[in-house]
């Protein structure tokens, strides 16, 4: 089996046995980009956290109130970026941490965020009754130490840089690694190794059964690697967040699986005059355009294979739009809808 073939292997059933029962119709994964929290355009303020964290949870209340239960992730691309740049510019001062550590600083700083606006927006729309609550939860995600991303980093993190100057200056000082962002500009990348086994999917289970909303697996979840009789060590790395939701929305069985980011659906030959927008598509024919190399890896490349993994492994549906339109792109208006083949 070649390497092009072994990407779409379905990673749950076939390294656990885990076969699932049927889809749960009423549960739906949300899964927001880190840049939803901070576009290009924004400066960082807590004020335009606040703006996008309560964008986001409008649609996750207009969820809740047609009737679904409702798990959230979340990238955290920009903000582990920023909080790693803190350290190193800080680190004469206090001794810099590990990737895994700035990982887990976004889950607690991007849950925060999240759980209190869907929270107030709850209480705004007098939709409290419908749900326990809503619980962010420190989360691990599990990675291979053999796995070949370790020596090819791409996940962007951090600001964008326009200065190409600026971008090798910072190469050679700090020995980071660069790319051109499909967005504009350089950006950092780091190694993003394969998501394989999220550790706390029964919490999840446990959490949604007793009536909460729960926001799980923030920036893809502090990535781990498992050890010879189970022990867990945290690894250098940022898990890309759509490889690992679709890992958690497929543990827990549930049947609708959407990506919500800054472009309005996934395009072939984006950036070009003749760009086409994908609208309906079956995930056998999304397939083809992967391997055709239409989406970089660095940026549409995860989301679109994180679909094409859901309805592979089971899911009825999967999504991906813009945050703006996030509710339409839920109940499948808009955005990009991929369906079994």
């Amino acid at each position: 089996m070649n390497s092009i073939v072994n990407i779409f292997k379905l990673n749950v059933k076939n390294i656990y046995g885990i076969f699932m029962a049927e889809r749960d119709r009423n549960l739906v994964l949300i899964a927001l980009g880190g840049n939803a929290f901070q576009s290009r355009e924004d400066k960082g303020t807590p004020e335009d956290y606040w703006r996008n964290a309560f964008i986001a949870a409008k649609t996750v209340v207009r969820v809740v109130r047609d009737g679904y239960r409702v798990v959230i992730t979340h990238g955290n691309g920009p903000q582990v970026g920023i909080i790693s740049e803190w350290m190193e510019n800080l680190k004469h001062k206090i001794p810099p941490q590990t990737l895994d550590i700035a990982g887990a600083m976004t889950q607690g700083w991007l849950g925060y965020l999240l759980a209190q606006s869907i929270q107030n927006t709850l209480v705004e729309e007098k939709l409290v009754d419908r749900v326990r609550g809503v619980v962010a939860i420190v989360n691990r995600v599990a990675v291979r130490k053999d796995d070949p991303a370790w020596s090819n980093p791409t996940k962007f993190i951090g600001s964008w840089y326009t200065d190409a100057s600026e971008v090798e200056k910072l190469s050679k000082e700090k020995g980071w690694t660069f790319k051109k962002d499909p967005r504009g500009g350089w950006r950092r990348v780091v190694p993003s190794p394969n998501p394989y086994r999220n550790v706390e999917a029964e919490v999840v289970k446990t959490l949604l059964r007793e009536g909460w909303i729960v926001v799980a697996s923030g920036g893809g979840g502090i990535p781990v690697a498992e050890e010879l009789g189970g022990r867990l060590v945290g690894v250098e790395a940022v898990i890309d967040k759509d490889l690992a939701s679709e890992v958690l929305a497929t543990e827990l069985g549930a049947a609708h699986f959407v990506i919500l980011t800054d472009v309005d659906g996934v395009y072939v030959n984006f950036g070009r005059e003749d760009k086409r927008k994908l609208i309906n598509i079956t995930a056998s024919e999304l397939e083809e355009y992967y391997k055709q190399g239409h989406f970089p890896p660095g940026s549409m490349g995860p989301k679109v294979l994180a679909g094409i993994r859901f309805v592979r492994n089971g899911g009825l549906r999967a999504a991906i739009g813009h945050l703006h339109e996030g509710y339409e792109v839920i109940r499948g208006t808009k955005g990009t809808q991929i369906v079994p083949s």
